[in-house]
């Protein structure tokens, strides 16, 4: 008698623990997916319009121009970034700069520098949104899998005591079943692991250059002020 082995056929005669298992996470690979491609749009936008700007604050000859072209211009997500950081940063040096006439320069830097700080931490909420969720598929699938196939091994075993003859069909359709498990967790926890990993990387990379361009804008503010 030849047996059925075909993944839809696995999936539709496996016991309803064994779908559960298996409908759980297709939803946790479905979702992991989705937000790939976001965070993949996310900081490629975000590398762009660091990069954009980048070069239009070295190759302006004053701050307030930056300034004021960034502030008419409309802002799309992924597009803050060290746009953010500046525009709060030259604004609050301005405002500091006209209203506490009599503090030192140090005072003014340290108010821009703590409205600078608060824009990267806005930032790094942004950027960093989503990937626990990633992480916790990469983790926890392999094992939700496994808790599947266990469970579709136990039943087969259960069903082979019962039985008067052992044969390898009685059992095959079971313990197929229970690798299809398997293979949806770790169909959902690879690409999240890659994910992450690589996001993280990117992440790092991005508040890297923010750090750098914090330390550089200060600077340039701190001679600002002197004057």
């Amino acid at each position: 008698m030849n047996t059925d082995l075909s993944i839809v056929h696995l999936v539709v005669g496996a016991s309803p623990l064994v779908q559960g298992v298996m409908f759980l996470l297709l939803l946790a690979s479905i979702y992991s997916w989705t937000i790939i491609f976001s965070k993949w749009k996310l900081l490629r936008a975000a590398r762009q319009a660091a990069d954009d700007f980048d070069r239009q604050y070295r190759a302006a000859s004053d701050l307030g121009e930056v300034y004021a072209r960034i502030t008419r211009a409309p802002r799309k997500v992924g597009q803050g970034g060290l746009e953010s950081v500046f525009e709060v940063g030259f604004r609050d040096f301005v405002r500091l700069n006209k209203e506490v006439a009599d503090v030192g320069a140090v005072a003014i830097i340290e108010g821009a520098q703590r409205s600078m700080r608060g824009a990267i931490n806005r930032e790094t909420e942004v950027l960093e949104m989503h990937l626990p969720i990633l992480a916790t598929v990469g983790s926890t699938a392999p094992y939700v899998g496994l808790f599947g196939t266990v469970w579709g091994i136990m039943n087969s075993f259960r069903a082979l005591g019962d039985a008067k003859q052992a044969t390898l069909a009685m059992v095959a359709p079971g313990i197929s079943e229970a690798l299809v498990a398997t293979a949806m967790g770790l169909f959902a926890a690879i690409p999240a692991v890659i994910a992450y990993n690589k996001n993280v990387t990117e992440v790092d990379r991005l508040l890297g250059r923010y750090e750098t361009f914090f330390e550089e804008f200060s600077t340039v503010l701190l001679r600002r002020a002197s004057k």
